[in-house]
């Protein structure tokens, strides 16, 4: 066969009715890529084809509603992205024409599918405690939003850049735990021990920390804005930069913790024990409103604070 005559063969048209629906391609399109497939053993010019009379369409009792993915695939060899129903109807069609490459592509993005869809799968209480029974646990960019996980053992477990909205860790042990920029919006931390965690860069709006014990706690440049502390332990904890406006602080025990530059605005310190607390950048007419509702020895206590960080300033 010359190259012409060969090149006639391949792009000769052809015209096909699937199941009714019209479709027109080549002979080189059906017979290429797949040359092992009934398509191409339809067209290889071995056998004899029913052709509509009139128009010359070649009918084959299938439907049609996949086969723009068939001449799709044989001209250009991509896997078209469909719901998983469809990739069965298409896998099915596949199977009849013997189409083995394609067979294989639908299976294969059905598999990648699957392999995605388990790694965006949020986690259960369950696969929590499974985790920390290891001896390394990491929960690092996890979305854990709305768990459960009071009163676990999650101490020195890194959460660093995890999604703990509303996650409640009433009660838990999670001493030393990493929550670097965490997105802990509403999160419920009552009672919990967060001693030495790392809270830097995180996002605690709206958190309930009542009663938690964060002694020495690294809270630096946090957003804690509307958070409760009330009666929380917040001895040697650092709030440098840190955003604790409208923040619920009655009855927390703040002495020697680190303040400097936090802000304060409309923050509630009713009973707040101040002593030894750094309190340098502060502005204490922020917090002038909370004043009116707190003794004379709070106020005073407050003032004292500010005159020994002027005198450090100042040295």
């Amino acid at each position: 066969m010359t190259m012409r005559m060969h090149f006639e063969v391949c792009s000769s048209l052809v015209r096909l009715s699937i199941g009714g629906k019209k479709f027109c391609t080549t002979v080189g399109t059906l017979t290429q890529r797949e040359p092992d497939s009934m398509l191409a053993a339809m067209f290889s010019g071995r056998h004899t084809l029913c052709q509509d009379s009139e128009k010359g369409y070649v009918f084959v009792d299938r439907d049609g509603k996949h086969f723009r993915h068939i001449l799709n695939w044989l001209r250009d060899g991509v896997v078209p992205t469909l719901e998983d129903n469809e990739y069965s109807e298409l896998l099915r069609e596949a199977e009849y024409y013997q189409l083995l490459g394609l067979i294989e592509g639908i299976n294969a993005a059905l598999d990648k599918r699957k392999e995605n869809e388990e790694l965006d799968s949020e986690l259960t209480r369950t696969d929590i405690i499974k985790c920390i029974q290891s001896e390394k646990v990491r929960f690092r960019g996890v979305n854990l939003s709305g768990l459960d996980l009071s009163k676990l053992d999650l101490s020195y477990v890194d959460f660093s850049y995890a999604c703990l909205k509303n996650v409640f860790f009433s009660r838990a042990n999670l001493q030393c735990a990493k929550f670097r920029d965490v997105d802990a919006e509403g999160s419920i931390f009552h009672n919990a021990t967060l001693r030495e965690c790392e809270f830097t860069g995180a996002n605690l709006r709206g958190a309930l920390l009542a009663g938690a014990n964060l002694q020495s706690a690294n809270l630096q440049d946090a957003c804690l804005t509307d958070c409760s502390f009330c009666g929380a332990d917040l001895r040697s904890a650092h709030l440098q930069s840190a955003d604790l406006t409208n923040a619920n602080l009655e009855g927390a025990n703040l002495e020697g913790a680190n303040l400097k530059g936090a802000k304060l605005s409309n923050a509630n310190l009713k009973g707040a024990n101040l002593q030894r607390a750094y309190l340098r950048h502060v502005n204490l007419r922020e917090t002038v409103s909370t004043y009116e509702t707190i003794s004379r020895d709070e106020f005073i206590c407050l003032l004292q604070n500010l005159i020994a960080s002027l005198a450090a300033i100042a040295y």
